[in-house]
Order: structure tokens, then C-alpha cells, then sequence
């Protein structure tokens, strides 16, 4: 499995969908996109076909773990505007950065080991550090819930070191 990213610069993308607050010891997930899948036919000026899954984090979050520390989660499509969206429908500016992009296979529970070479290991090593704006999946026509043939991007908001 390749754990290297492409260094990208995102470009600003409005965002339409749901949220929660959760934490990984209570991970709502499948409950927040079900509630989503549901509304998402009422969506009509998507861009793409791709679903984003965005993680808001508070600033401290990583410095020290705590599975009971709470984080905002979306599950969200991109669109053209915020007009005509349903009224309860949340809406995102996920405004434009540097990203370190990274492809993930397989089941989202098996995931663990991904995530801990990128903190623990890529980011360390490399010539960027966290950056506090939100994290993201892209799940494409690739991605496959519940299969071990899946396949999503990761994207880590990054800023060069100081």
C-alpha cells in the first residue's frame, strides 16, 4: 500500500449536507450519512457524483488522543450555490489550502494503521505540520461501503513547518 500524498492545493468548494457531534468512542457515522442518503435526492445543483466526509477538529485535538473528545462530522455532495438546498440542510465553505492527499483501500474499521503513519510517521518526517482547518474523504466511484475493495481519498490539511 502506497502511504506517500500528493502535495495539492484545494481549491474553495461549497459544500451541502449534514452534520453531528461525535467522538470516536461514540461514532455516530452510520447514523449522520443514513440521515443524509435520505435527503440527498432533494439536492439538485451538485457538482460531480463524489460524497465528502469532512471532520472538524478542535485545535488540541491531536496533540493529545482522547477517544471521548468530541469533533463535528458532514456528510456532504458539492454545489454549485446555496440557493434552492432544502431549509435544514447544512451548508460548508471549505475554503482553499494545502492538503496532503493519500489513497486509502479497504474497510473503513481497518483504518487505524493508515492514520497512525500519517501522524505518527509521514507528517513528522516531512516538511509540513497539521494544519487547523478540516480533514476530508472523497469517496468516489471507487469507494464501496463495507468492502474490503474499497477505495477513498484522505485529504490532511497541512501548512509548510515554521
Amino acid at each position: 500500500m502506497k502511504k506517500d500524498p500528493r502535495i495539492r492545493k484545494l481549491k474553495e468548494k461549497k459544500l451541502a449536507g449534514k452534520r453531528m457531534t461525535m467522538s470516536l468512542k461514540e461514532d455516530r457515522t452510520p447514523e449522520l450519512w443514513a440521515s443524509f442518503m435520505n435527503r440527498r435526492i432533494e439536492i439538485l445543483n451538485t457538482i460531480g457524483s463524489e460524497y465528502y466526509s469532512m471532520q472538524i477538529y478542535g485545535a488540541d485535538f491531536f496533540k493529545k488522543f482522547n477517544p471521548v473528545a468530541e469533533f463535528e462530522k458532514w456528510a456532504t455532495v458539492e454545489v454549485t450555490n446555496f440557493e434552492l438546498l432544502p431549509p435544514d440542510l447544512d451548508t460548508f465553505i471549505l475554503h482553499a489550502g494545502l492538503y496532503a492527499s493519500f489513497i486509502y483501500r479497504g474497510l473503513a474499521r481497518d483504518a487505524g494503521p493508515f492514520f497512525e503513519h500519517i501522524f505518527r510517521v509521514w507528517l513528522p518526517g516531512s516538511a509540513y505540520e497539521l494544519d487547523d482547518r478540516p480533514h476530508f474523504e472523497i469517496l468516489g466511484s471507487k469507494y464501496r461501503r463495507d468492502s474490503s475493495n474499497s477505495e477513498e481519498e484522505v485529504w490532511i490539511p497541512i501548512k509548510p513547518k515554521e
